[in-house]
């Protein structure tokens, strides 16, 4: 099993680690700050080192049960089992995808009542895919959305008992992908303090910056017809 620092702490940029397993197929640790690829977020790359050697993570992807595999660029030295190493992530990279999942959820929240039928988290840019019969006026949705980002409201996680869903179904966005169930355990990411004041609520296993003022304003590059009842609104950084 690996401990995953992120989903508590998605502004840790490196921590240590001890090897459980190391071959061409990954590296495994016993804590890491690498997301590994899941939900449309893209897997951390960055550098495993230890006694004066390092390895390039090319991909960071989900292993076996629970663990997490850091794949080695092509002829990559390999960390032996038991070494202790440091687990930096490229920090500029994940630091661009923090921002742009942030303000996917935002976008989420400007579609009220549409379920998502799919997305992509990019560094440069990111779409999200909406059960919509037309498309929404584009230059609201991006007034709405660096109104919210301007607003500066502060982003948490939250963990909740996981029978919460059955409660309150209406949590989950997406059609396709449920939120992994069995462990007891659901991450809510929250937008927005206070009952009164949430601008998203649902479950997320990605990773997200502190407050919405932190990514910037963004622009919707375009929104797409991808079929009769889909709606696709591509976002990016503005500027």
């Amino acid at each position: 099993m690996t401990e995953r620092l992120f989903l508590d702490q998605s502004d840790l940029a490196s921590a240590t680690a001890t090897v459980l397993a190391a071959g061409p197929d990954g590296v495994v640790l016993d804590r890491t700050v690498f997301y590994a690829r899941g939900g449309g977020q893209p897997g951390d790359t960055g550098v495993l080192r230890w006694d004066g050697q390092s390895m390039t993570v090319a991909d960071t992807i989900k292993g076996e049960g629970e663990a997490i595999l850091h794949l080695p660029a092509p002829d990559a030295p390999l960390p032996p089992v038991g070494a202790v190493v440091e687990a930096a992530i490229d920090w500029d990279r994940r630091h661009r995808l923090m921002r742009m999942h942030t303000a996917m959820h935002l976008l989420c929240s400007l579609i009220k009542g549409a379920a998502v039928t799919g997305g992509s988290v990019g560094a440069d840019r990111s779409r999200l895919d909406f059960d919509l019969p037309n498309p929404p006026p584009k230059e609201e949705i991006e007034a709405g959305l660096n109104a919210l980002i301007a607003a500066d409201h502060p982003v948490r996680i939250e963990w909740v008992e996981e029978s919460v869903l059955d409660t309150d179904p209406g949590l989950v966005r997406t059609m396709s992908v449920k939120p992994p169930r069995g462990t007891g355990r659901l991450r809510l990411m929250r937008i927005g303090d206070g009952a009164d004041a949430v601008v998203d609520l649902q479950p997320c296993g990605g990773t997200h910056v502190a407050r919405t003022g932190e990514i910037g304003r963004m622009q919707v590059v375009k929104i797409e017809n991808k079929g009769k009842q889909n709606r696709r609104i591509i976002i990016a950084p503005a500027g």
